[in-house]
């Protein structure tokens, strides 16, 4: 059995910012997973992944890195352009191809501690889906794909049409704030999280950008910080290594604090380069102790 299985589709993007056009693979599961292999206990970590034959290089990069990768057949690959202004918490998104969705036939004989669906679009996992994954194991998602609708080659916000019936069975939401408010109605992050959690969701990590991340779980709220980073360079991703470090952390044992911290500050690492994390453990343990912020209840 593995400890952390991520399920999403590896994609191409194209990013455009202020200071640079760069070219490169994406989605939540190539972040995920470049990023955990530079962590310490990772062996029992495996990828799922759809995509193209003519993408296949990014998955042999994968591989010859030591990463357990299962490709599922596709006939085309996600083609993401996403467009950053000078605030790196703004985005905007065009969706130039879509892969094939993720399947219970596909995904039926897997099992995993803990599974991460990695949303990129609203039908990429079906609640057939949810409902197999659940049952063998803790089940993360993150929101964000089930937030976005493609129509030509625009993406929509769209509210998340089975949320009432996946969300009591998924144990980790990851949302930033837009998308608590658009799966809740509620702008107050205390009472998005709150929300959440009656619908089913037993810890809810709801990250707030540069003010750093709120988590919810067995009714108390903790504030985790936002480590400063030394230069913004790129946010692209920074949600994924967030999740990734998150999932690690409660793999290992930790407390919800204590994962956040270690979440936070892989993410400030990360946002001071393109491409995935690409730092060390130590590096994040750096962070945190050297820090004056710390996780609050509040």
């Amino acid at each position: 059995m593995n400890d952390i299985c991520c399920i999403g589709h590896i994609t191409l993007d194209k990013i455009i910012t202020p200071k640079q056009t760069t070219y490169m693979p994406g989605g939540t599961s190539y972040y995920f997973s470049h990023g955990i292999r530079h962590l310490k206990d990772t062996r029992n970590y495996k990828l799922i992944t759809a995509l193209a034959p003519s993408e296949y290089k990014a998955v042999e990069d994968l591989r010859a890195k030591g990463i357990q990768v299962e490709v599922l057949p596709s006939r085309k690959t996600v083609y993401f352009e996403n467009i950053y202004g000078e605030n790196q918490d703004d985005r905007k998104q065009r969706v130039l191809a879509k892969a094939d969705p993720f399947t219970v036939e596909e995904l039926k004989d897997e099992e995993a501690k803990f599974f991460h669906l990695g949303s990129l679009l609203s039908d990429d996992f079906s609640l057939d889906v949810v409902k197999l994954l659940s049952g063998k194991g803790k089940l993360a998602v993150d929101a964000q794909g089930y937030l976005r609708e493609v129509r030509g080659e625009q993406v929509y916000p769209t509210d998340w049409k089975d949320k009432r019936d996946a969300l009591k069975y998924i144990d980790i939401l990851k949302v930033n704030e837009h998308e608590a408010e658009v799966l809740t109605g509620f702008k107050d992050f205390k009472q998005a999280a709150l929300q959440l959690a009656e619908w089913g969701v037993k810890e809810v990590l709801l990250t707030l950008g540069s003010l750093g991340s709120i988590i919810y779980a067995e009714g108390t709220f903790y504030k985790i910080p936002a480590y400063p980073a030394k230069n913004v360079v790129d946010a692209t991703g920074c949600g994924d290594t967030y999740s990734m470090g998150y999932l690690y952390m409660r793999n290992k044992g930790a407390s919800y604090e204590e994962a956040g911290c270690f979440a936070a500050a892989l993410s400030t690492i990360k946002l001071e380069k393109s491409g995935p994390f690409s730092g060390t453990e130590e590096q994040v343990w750096d962070i945190i102790r050297n820090s004056e912020l710390h996780a609050t209840v509040i």
